[in-house]
């Protein structure tokens, strides 16, 4: 029983490794309760404890918090499965809230969330949000495609409520994060690229987390007749942290997984174009690049958002005109390809940027601004926009559209701030949309002075590191938008 188990936090377990290093900075991987009672094919986590969740004593949780805070350490990662499915859990938020009032410590708690999240789950989450303590509320949908749900044995709720909640997350300034598995069985490119386009039309517009399918040994689908089943096509990769340290294993032994390159249903070409187009998606949407012309294209041109994102897959193959667009495409393309051949881990290692690894996005991010080519992204940008235009239709709110967002993306050594002038009410909508409200388009004189000098960078090093890395979660790449505290290496 959990209730009997004894804390090792409390009990002074770790008390000496902490004073040996006293200017280490801890991250603290915490259960207040264990199991999980779903039983998603490729996951163990509900299987193992046969859906049962065991809970620990609400006053030995308190304890630890309590001792965590003390010590000052700066990040709780809650391993729960489904924080929010217990009603106590609003309680357990209090005490992290009182712990950071107290110590000034944590100063951040990510959560994995129920799947089916109810009121009280909302209430703890908001808890943590007014402490300052919320990094990301996950909320995961893995798949939209009823397929691919049936084949992994999940269902996910019902998504008029999962869209509702997510607007009124939205509405109280709490940041969502929707978890994507790809290639899950079943799953083709278009239905991918339909789930996108439906995750974002409903208001996700924060971050999608596109996670490679990794087989895990004693899952359902870590059986070799459900690979077979399935059409299956596996390599073997070492495991490697975002933003962390390449060959940082103590031993120097690399620990290896399993991913998925290709199935029945989305062959190894397909494969190789659905992870593209993910991290397309991640670069121009949730980086933020492109969002707000991408939202003005949909809000007032009426075009799908899957429409959208297939046109920067097309068009840079297509024109000779598009050189910085061919250029991230075919880097895109090659990194899928190499993955699949098992040459490439997951992330892209920087010795010029931190020396660390990154999602491939955030590397095309960070070399578009270190090598001087934004200017000729968003001359080619409004170049593939365009051809969305009917004759009907004035130009003018998407070039607003792509003013503005050039002009919001945060950049280091500014010393000024920016004052810019608009024909349209494109802030507005844009705002609007964020929250889940629609908004008019108005003709009308706007002038903006864009802050760019309260947050500062005065290195590519700090830049990478506060604004690129911290800002992941978030998308927080926009000037208006303050960045997170500290992240840690190897957490999404």
């Amino acid at each position: 029983e959990l209730a009997d188990t004894p804390s090792p936090f409390t009990t002074g377990v770790f008390d000496r490794l902490m004073d040996a290093y006293p200017d280490q900075k801890w991250i603290k991987m915490y259960e207040t309760n264990r199991g999980c009672p779903y039983s998603c094919s490729y996951c163990d986590w509900g299987g193992a404890t046969e859906d049962a969740i065991g809970k620990f004593l609400i006053e030995q949780i308190y304890s630890d918090i309590m001792w965590a805070g003390e010590r000052r350490i700066p990040y709780e990662f809650l391993c729960d499965a489904n924080f929010g499915i217990l009603k106590r859990d609003i309680q357990i938020a209090e005490f992290f809230a009182e712990a950071k009032a107290r110590y000034g410590f944590p100063q951040g708690v990510s959560t994995q969330n129920a799947k089916n999240p109810k009121e009280h789950t909302i209430e703890a989450l908001k808890i943590l949000e007014r402490a300052g303590l919320n990094k990301a509320t996950v909320m995961s949908q893995q798949t939209l495609n009823p397929d691919s749900l049936k084949e992994v044995r999940r269902e996910n709720m019902d998504l008029t409520e999962y869209y509702g909640m997510q607007k009124q997350l939205a509405a109280e300034g709490i940041y969502t994060m929707t978890d994507y598995i790809i290639p899950l069985p079943k799953e083709t490119y278009p239905s991918l690229l339909d789930g996108i386009s439906a995750l974002i039309t409903n208001g996700q517009h924060n971050r999608i987390q596109f996670n490679n399918l990794s087989i895990l040994i004693n899952t359902e689908m870590g059986n070799p007749e459900y690979q077979e089943r399935n059409g299956f096509k596996l390599v073997k990769t070492p495991i490697t942290n975002v933003h962390g340290k390449r060959n940082d294993a103590i031993s120097g032994i690399d620990e290896l997984q399993e991913l998925v390159v290709a199935t029945n249903t989305m062959p190894p070409e397909d494969w190789i174009k659905a992870r593209t187009l993910c991290w397309m998606v991640n670069l121009i949407y949730f980086n933020k690049l492109l969002q707000v012309p991408i939202i003005t294209l949909h809000e007032f041109y009426g075009v799908p958002y899957g429409e959208i994102f297939e046109s920067f897959m097309t068009h840079p193959k297509a024109s000779k005109e598009l050189p910085v667009f061919s250029e991230i495409y075919n880097f895109f393309e090659r990194t899928a390809r190499d993955m699949q051949n098992g040459t490439q881990e997951e992330f892209i290692h920087s010795p010029e940027w931190l020396d660390i690894l990154w999602p491939p996005e955030e590397y095309i991010f960070i070399k578009l601004c270190a090598e001087g080519k934004l200017e000729q992204f968003y001359l080619e940008s409004e170049m593939i926009m365009m051809e969305f235009i009917k004759s009907d239709k004035s130009v003018g709110p998407i070039l607003d559209a792509i003013k503005l967002n050039k002009s919001l993306i945060k950049v280091p050594f500014q010393t000024e701030d920016l004052e810019i002038s608009l024909s349209y009410n494109i802030w507005d909508i844009y705002k609007a949309v964020l929250l889940g409200k629609t908004r008019q388009l108005e003709l009308e004189s706007h002038s903006y002075v864009i802050d760019r000098t309260t947050e500062t960078w005065n290195s590519w090093d700090e830049w990478c590191e506060k604004m690129v890395w911290w800002g992941n979660r978030r998308g927080a790449y926009l000037y208006g938008n303050k960045n997170p505290l500290p992240d840690l290496a190897g957490h999404h």
